[in-house]
């Protein structure tokens, strides 16, 4: 994989320029969080494709256009310094290409967490739930073949729980939330995996209850450090932060051009945004 960290201009680096996270819709708004808590420092703007979702089951091709249009709105908006892909799909569909396409962009994306659950498991069979384009990407095939060679890897999709958390989180019943991820806690159960990957980024708001179904012996990871990490670094190669206006209340975006529905208000509001409008 190239490199993430790119030669940037003066005016893209320049102070309070924003870091912008995308996705196809609020998956990553818990990146955008523990990024922010970290560098307190810094503007952010966010931008859920609501458009196109979901990425899951579209075609890389689709997936590329799809994102490729929210960096060039986002650009010509706002100029960000950094772009992170806040969605799992997004970045093993289109990545490698974005760079391609955007050089003078700096990109940090997010893929399954399988070298830290290889690392940790001690039966070495791993489960991973994630979106449909996920779990049938060449991209994870080699990242199992590179970190995870040795161990058995169960893979679920779980575009169900994708569509679940988009359009029914603030509002569903705790049996609900049971019920909508049951079909991936048996697969897991009867599977023997002490480890489960969360490879997609919606379904960390359901951490708890796949947490407590799975039970303290099955140990769940995201990638949420080591993305915010990534993150951490390339800004600080950018060189000292000159004195600049505080930070600004992040703005939540909407692609598409019809009215908000009412779900995001309570996305914005959960993380302390601004519904800013659409794109």
């Amino acid at each position: 994989m190239p490199a993430a960290i790119l030669t940037n201009s003066s005016d893209k680096v320049r102070s309070g320029a924003p870091i912008a996270f995308l996705d196809s819709g609020v998956g990553g708004l818990p990146y955008l969080q523990w990024v922010r808590v970290h560098l307190p420092e810094e503007n952010f703007i966010y931008l859920a494709d609501r458009e196109h979702f979901p990425y899951g089951p579209k075609s890389p091709d689709k997936v590329f256009s799809a994102v490729a249009g929210c960096v060039e709105k986002f650009i010509t908006a706002f100029a960000p310094k950094l772009f992170v892909l806040a969605c799992n799909t997004a970045s093993v569909s289109a990545l490698e290409r974005l760079r391609r396409t955007f050089p003078a962009q700096t990109f940090v994306g997010t893929v399954p967490a399988v070298k830290p659950a290889a690392e940790c498991s001690k039966n070495k069979r791993i489960g991973v739930l994630a979106t449909n384009a996920t779990v049938h990407a060449h991209y994870f095939d080699s990242l199992i073949e590179t970190f995870a060679s040795g161990c058995t890897i169960i893979r679920v999709p779980g575009p169900d729980i994708v569509n679940f958390v988009e359009k029914k989180f603030f509002t569903a019943a705790p049996e609900e939330k049971l019920r909508v991820i049951a079909a991936a806690v048996n697969r897991f159960r009867e599977e023997g995996v002490d480890t489960v990957v969360l490879a997609c980024t919606h379904f960390l708001y359901l951490y708890p209850e796949i947490h407590a179904e799975l039970g303290g012996g099955v140990r769940l990871i995201d990638s949420r450090e080591g993305v915010g990490r990534r993150v951490i670094n390339i800004v600080s190669s950018f060189g000292p932060r000159a004195q600049a206006p505080a930070p600004r209340i992040p703005g939540l975006y909407l692609s598409g051009g019809w009215s908000p529905e009412p779900q995001y208000a309570f996305f914005a509001e959960y993380f302390s945004l601004e519904l800013a409008g659409t794109l």
